[in-house]
């Protein structure tokens, strides 16, 4: 692509801008605006609508927009991040950001513009970028490679009924079945499973596996049971066979790593009768994280931010009610605020540290005192400055495999 020159947005663009920000957690809103059309070129997600699409471009904007570590926060760059931050992202009032920020609401809302003038600039950027990119030959190596796939891939769990997506998947490889004279046979009725799952992902790795059985076999009958426990929904099937099944799940460069991102445990075995068998442990809950901070606007926006993906949030409003959550419960992971009234994150994180059952539990430190060298030394997995983000957080969760 040639090096060109992108004229500056137009003053509707920077409007429609302003407009979605306003609207930033109304997906239905956002659904229907032409900019949403207007980015869905910009590396969208096949399983994403145009509404979620725009606010993670909105979001990925403002996050663009974030100084360096370390950047005083009277700096007009500084200054225009907080506010996106503060008031689109949190919600904060102009006025209530204004006295956060030690501004007068004139001056805070002259900023705000000025920073929502930022934001389209990034978005435009993109609209003519992915115009531009669209008129370059691609090959078609890179188009059909699994890692290619896999890095445009982003899961949302949420719970989903787990028949209803086998019985689906049934349906999809019904041809295949017929042509190979395979049918499909419920060991016992099967319950109602909802499990926690990317329903897109989870139905396509359902047709893969099905489609490898019927493909393993002829005039058959492939047997479904599923059981319910307390964690985890177990789905199990098995074919008469004399010989073990060839294909290898477990090293499978698609349906391996799907099954990974989701969290699925694969087992096969043979069951000694001459019965091929492959069970299937699906987790009914996402991740559980305990959110240890004051102030319960910022743990109701953490909450916000992770119900896309099914977290589990526990909430404790101090340090002292924090550690008694601990006591009688382990989390996948601890988003911990280092200034609380009675018993501080520091503290916290350091008892943490010393009970067995939480020593290994990753520990997310937000702080609005900028020093991730003291939090690392104390045992915190992870170090945010506040006024945290939505992609922060996810970001860290992805990174220490929580999510």
């Amino acid at each position: 692509m040639s090096d060109t020159v992108i004229p500056e947005p137009a003053s509707e663009f920077v409007d429609n801008v302003k407009l979605a920000l306003e609207h930033l957690y109304d997906f239905a809103y956002l659904q229907k605006l032409p900019l949403a059309q207007q980015l869905a070129d910009n590396n969208k997600r096949p399983s994403q609508t145009l509404g979620h699409h725009l606010r993670r471009e909105l979001i990925e904007a403002i996050e663009a927009l974030s100084p360096e570590p370390g950047a005083a926060a009277h700096t007009p760059d500084m200054r225009q991040y907080n506010l996106l931050q503060l008031h689109y992202v949190e919600g904060l009032t102009v006025q209530e950001v204004g006295q956060r920020l030690g501004l007068s609401t004139r001056q805070a809302h002259r900023s705000l513009r000025k920073a929502e003038e930022s934001v389209a600039t990034i978005l435009w950027a993109r609209v003519q970028t992915a115009a531009a990119t669209a008129e370059d030959d691609l090959s078609a190596a890179q188009l059909s490679s699994v890692q290619a796939e896999f890095a445009q891939l982003e899961t949302t769990l949420q719970p989903t009924d787990l028949v209803q997506l086998l019985q689906e998947a049934q349906k999809a490889v019904a041809p295949l079945a017929q042509s190979r004279e395979v049918t499909f046979a419920l060991d016992e009725p099967l319950p109602r499973m909802v499990v926690s799952v990317d329903t897109a992902v989870s139905r396509q790795l359902l047709v893969s596996i099905l489609s490898r059985f019927i493909q393993a076999t002829q005039q058959q009958t492939i047997t479904i049971r599923g059981l319910l426990g307390d964690e985890m929904a177990l789905l199990s099937l098995a074919f008469p066979t004399a010989e073990p099944l060839a294909h290898d799940f477990a090293s499978d460069e698609v349906i391996a790593p799907l099954a990974e991102r989701l969290g699925w445990q694969m087992v096969a075995n043979d069951e000694g009768n001459g019965r091929y068998q492959l069970q299937v442990k699906i987790p009914l809950y996402g991740p559980v994280v305990l959110v240890v901070d004051d102030n319960q606007g910022l743990v109701e926006l953490l909450e916000r931010y992770l119900t896309g993906h099914n977290c589990r949030v526990i909430a404790a409003n101090s340090g002292e009610e924090g550690l008694a959550v601990l006591s009688r419960t382990t989390p996948d992971a601890i988003i911990l605020d280092a200034m609380m009234p009675d018993v501080s994150g520091w503290d916290v994180l350091q008892t943490i540290r010393t009970r067995p059952e939480t020593a290994g539990t990753p520990v997310i430190i937000c702080s609005v005192f900028n020093d991730p060298e003291l939090a690392y030394a104390l045992g915190a997995s992870h170090f945010i400055s506040k006024p945290v983000s939505r992609d922060q957080i996810l970001t860290a969760l992805r990174q220490l495999k929580v999510v």
